[in-house]
């Protein structure tokens, strides 16, 4: 009795892990109705990990899987580097006399008007390639205005069109995910879609370290180029949806006999595969949409599960990033590893920045790297300790609640030695990137789930996903424009604390 389970679910599987999966949770039903006890009792996790575990994919089938980590891995990378590029230019891009954070507002505004309007206004299916073109156009335009001109304003008009590409671009790609045959490779799509993105903040500041001796029409000159490999990516790199699945699997297997009712016959079954011309055709004759009500009530289920949650997360690492980071500087260590990093005050909040992406990047590769993704039921929990974070780090800005007596003013720090709250704020920001990464990477790959146990098929339900996923993907944005907004009095607050109790550095920046 103890092995019948595992018998019957190897012999039920398919080179289709989808069509496996759906089939095992059948039998499943089946096995735990014939046999109960806890040793037969089998979950969708276990199902997935035996899927995995029979992977039978013939090699062209693995290459093609290949190339799709390979396209995606590309997309993200290039759909976040020039929004990062410009954030790291901002002290270029503007007079002296201009505030910085103009270049973070029309970096990211632009970008959340799309994430929020696009999956709302538009209807019909969704075609992939005149998107990627038109992101491809706007973000090379965008890019081309702000190294040629001079001013302020179409400086400013350049970051907007860049930023649009960057908000379609995320909206597209998340969605295209959502459209691959199998769950394992949507997976591995989002999984190379993430990792992407959080490579593009270390390669984004990188690379316009490099550039930026070049100047600005020639740094950025140069970045221009990097649009144009989206396309490139798009046609010649990503494969084709057909060579994801196993050829084996379009074979014919006939059903038994005793399960077909004698009211049908051989010549009365139609079937028509995903792709033929017949459902070209009939695609062609009726038109499907997404109504404006169809799409609320889509909407509604993903505001508290999903979009508050990751816009949480989102407001309180900007906050951090961009409000509070910049005032955890320290008297400068003489001994140990940390010596060798800060020479000066203003080496802190690069340092700072530098942590965070790298954490968000390994955090973001976590479905990459073959981990787990986090329960549903814990999505919450990055969002909660991000705000322990939050009050952790603010707390030691005003009121240094890490440092030692010596190192805590209005004391004089001593001539030698290192503050020990330098190695605290550094966890934090690790723990910090961590939590960002990681709640954006599961947010997406739980919504492309939803849905999955629908009874309905077709290209209704193809739709649904696309619009869950990028309905979803505006949150991130909430957060990041709400962040810009509340982190400006919050490093003056922060600033000021420092300052009445006896530390000016903040200021002298």
């Amino acid at each position: 009795m103890d092995e019948y389970p595992l018998k019957a679910l190897q012999r039920s599987m398919s080179p289709d892990p989808d069509d496996t999966r759906r089939r095992l949770l059948s039998d499943n039903e089946d096995v735990n109705r014939r046999y109960s006890g806890e040793d037969a009792e089998l979950d969708g996790e276990d199902i997935d990990d035996l899927i995995a575990a029979h992977d039978t994919l013939p090699p062209s089938a693995k290459h093609a899987r290949t190339r799709l980590f390979v396209a995606f891995l590309i997309f993200g990378l290039l759909n976040n580097v020039l929004y990062v590029i410009i954030l790291s230019a901002a002290l270029d891009l503007v007079p002296a006399s201009t505030p910085k954070g103009v270049v973070a507002f029309f970096n990211i505004l632009p970008a959340l008007l799309t994430k929020v309007a696009w999956p709302l206004i538009s209807n019909g299916q969704i075609q992939y390639g005149r998107r990627v073109g038109f992101c491809t156009c706007c973000s090379w335009s965008g890019i081309i205005i702000i190294a040629l001109s001079s001013g302020l304003w179409p400086r400013l008009f350049g970051i907007s069109l860049a930023s649009l590409s960057s908000g379609l671009g995320e909206l597209t790609f998340l969605q295209l995910t959502t459209t691959l045959p199998t769950r394992t490779s949507s997976k591995t799509a989002l999984g190379a879609w993430s990792s992407g993105t959080g490579f593009a903040g270390i390669a984004g500041a990188g690379l316009w370290w490099l550039l930026r001796g070049l100047g600005v029409k020639r740094g950025l000159g140069i970045s221009s180029l990097l649009p144009l490999f989206f396309p490139l990516t798009y046609l010649v790199l990503l494969p084709p949806v057909a060579h994801l699945k196993d050829p084996s699997t379009t074979t014919y297997a006939p059903l038994p006999n005793s399960i077909i009712p004698e009211s049908i016959t051989p010549t009365s079954i139609v079937i028509s595969l995903p792709g033929s011309e017949a459902g070209h055709r009939d695609s062609k004759r009726v038109e499907v949409r997404l109504t404006t009500s169809e799409k609320i009530e889509l909407l509604k289920p993903l505001v508290v599960r999903y979009m508050v949650p990751l816009c949480a997360v989102y407001v309180e690492e900007y906050v951090i990033n961009s409000g509070v980071a910049p005032t955890l500087v320290f008297p400068l260590p003489t001994s140990g590893i940390w010596s060798t990093l800060f020479k000066s005050p203003r080496d802190y909040y690069p340092f700072w920045s530098l942590t965070y992406q790298t954490f968000v990047f390994l955090s973001r590769s976590s479905l990459s790297l073959g981990l787990p993704a986090i329960p549903l039921g814990l999505l919450p929990i990055p969002t909660i300790v991000q705000f322990i974070i939050l009050t952790l780090l603010s707390l030691q800005a005003s009121n240094f609640i890490f440092s030692s007596t010596s190192y805590t003013p209005p004391s004089d720090p001593p001539f030698a030695g290192v503050d020990r709250s330098i190695t605290i704020v550094f966890l934090l920001m690790c723990l910090e990137g961590l939590c960002g990464g990681s709640s954006y990477v599961n947010t997406f790959y739980h919504v492309g789930r939803e849905g999955e146990e629908s009874d309905q098929e077709g290209l209704k339900q193809k739709m649904e996903k696309e619009f869950r996923i990028g309905a979803v993907g505006a949150a991130d944005s909430c957060g990041i424009l709400f962040a810009s907004l509340i982190s400006m009095p919050v490093e003056v607050a922060l600033c000021n604390a420092q300052v009445n109790r006896g530390r000016s550095t903040c200021r002298e920046l």
